[in-house]
């Protein structure tokens, strides 16, 4: 969507962030009438937070590994706050960020854990180390992960990544727009220039010349990235995240059961395409094609290690 982040009260004129408090109320007096005072921007994050303490102590206070109840607040809650995230903030493109990435992983794991007849030790403590560090983006590393777990792992990243790859084509799609746009300003600038010339030298038919150099709301870019000719970058980044798109459909189609390495490379290859996008850095863009080359075929077998 598109906002005006910079927001005004119209009852008592304060001032605030849209982005930073994802609401139209007024935080001095909770009016809810208020106007954007700024160019309209693409957004598509919401300010949230990830609290997890009511959970662990849930958790540590229970006998077994699961308490007899609560689980499904635990899932609702961390699916709530994936609902909110996106990552588009107020014009520009975010990294895929470690906390969205971790609560991702323990909603997986959880309702995988719950599917297993017989959990071992380490499957009991890869579970409780996520619970103890996702509000904090912590995840135990990829040579931690039991294999009887490894699936939520996979799923994880097919989830985070496709949410990443949706938000970051839309970036493209406007950063297209935007491009666009300033290449018929400049078309029409340079028009307008010509007229304004003529008028001045008597050349046209009438001296009642009216040039309007001001440019509407609607023709504002909407999204902003860093370096010189973004425009450049669009067609590679589109590639890119297609190619990560099949790979991604591959570890779906296997149910996210394949190596945790593998999975975490389609993680840090979405990451270093949003690098690429928000600076037009080409090391981003090779590290991610040689990260999704990471994630191959053949280590894509789950009967593999």
């Amino acid at each position: 969507m598109k906002v005006r982040g910079e927001r005004e009260c119209q009852s008592c004129g304060t001032r605030w962030s849209y982005y930073e408090t994802g609401s139209v109320a007024c935080p001095s007096c909770g009016d809810l009438r208020s106007v954007g005072v700024d160019a309209r921007t693409a957004h598509t994050d919401t300010s949230a937070s990830l609290d997890l303490s009511a959970h662990r102590k849930r958790f540590g206070d229970a006998p077994e590994t699961l308490p007899r109840s609560g689980t499904d607040e635990l899932q609702s809650d961390l699916r709530e706050y994936c609902r909110k995230r996106g990552f588009i903030d107020g014009g520009r493109l975010a990294p895929l960020g470690e906390t969205y990435l971790a609560a991702r992983e323990l909603l997986e794991a959880v309702d995988c854990f719950e599917r297993l007849r017989d959990p071992t030790d380490a499957d009991r403590e890869y579970l409780l180390a996520l619970l103890a560090g996702a509000d904090d983006g912590d995840r135990p590393p990829a040579d931690e992960v039991p294999t009887a777990l490894r699936e939520a792992r996979g799923m994880a990243a097919v989830r985070a990544v496709e949410a990443y790859r949706s938000d970051a084509l839309d970036f493209l799609d406007e950063l297209e727009a935007g491009t666009d746009r300033n290449g018929t300003d400049r078309n029409d600038a340079d028009r307008n220039g010509a007229d304004r010339n003529n008028a001045e030298s008597g050349d046209t038919e009438s001296d009642d010349v009216e040039i309007d150099e001001t440019e509407s709301d609607e023709d504002a870019p909407t999204v902003t990235v860093d370096g010189e000719n973004p425009e450049a970058r669009i067609g590679p980044a589109r590639d890119a995240f297609e190619r990560l798109r099949d790979r991604v459909t591959r570890v779906d189609a296997l149910g996210g059961d394949v190596p945790p390495a593998a999975a975490d490379a389609l993680v840090e290859a979405a990451d270093a395409l949003g690098e690429y996008v928000r600076t037009g850095d080409e090391t981003a863009l090779t590290n991610a094609d040689d990260l999704i080359d990471d994630a191959s075929v053949d280590d894509l077998d789950p009967g593999g290690g």
